[in-house]
């Protein structure tokens, strides 16, 4: 399913988050090492979800957050708590958008190609697990059918890990 920016409403994005939701049945089990479920979490979100640039996980170890698995431009390899959008996300426990992260101050840029951002906490257990990130050239490019559609995707893939 390609779509172009303009075809983003809000019905397309449910239905689109639907999808994705299926295909992580099939993709991820409970079996697998949580890396390889987490690689294949991010392709699926970074092949189907439209006008984005970059979409990766970072995993809580050691009162910090590390890089686990991504794709797009290199990215830093640690972000702590409390610092930048990631760090924010981990930090509160709840998602953050960010539609114009020229604006935020604490943020860590690895790319001047990113202009807006989401960060999705993974909360196991009442604890921060990691944080999903995705980023997008295009200002303005999430909203809250996203932040519904990525947190309920996020939900679904605790759930089958371990």
């Amino acid at each position: 399913m390609i779509l172009e920016k303009e075809e983003l409403t809000a019905e397309v994005k449910s239905e689109l988050y639907k999808a994705l939701t299926k295909k992580l049945f099939l993709l991820i089990k409970p079996d697998f090492d949580y890396i390889s479920n987490a690689a294949n979490f991010v392709a699926v979100i970074f092949q189907n979800v439209p006008d984005i640039n970059w979409a990766g996980i970072y995993f809580y170890r050691s009162g910090k957050l590390s890089l686990g698995p991504f794709q797009g431009l290199q990215a830093y390899p640690t972000v702590e708590l409390g610092k930048g959008l990631v760090g924010g996300a981990a930090n509160m426990m709840k998602t953050v958008i960010f539609d114009d992260i020229n604006l935020y101050q604490g943020q860590q840029m690895s790319s001047n190609l990113t202009n807006s951002e989401i960060a999705v906490p993974l909360i196991k257990d009442g604890k921060i697990f990691g944080v999903l990130d995705i980023s997008s050239d295009s200002m303005n490019r999430f909203d809250q059918e996203d932040k519904a559609g990525l947190e309920n995707l996020c939900e679904v893939f605790l759930k089958i890990l371990k």
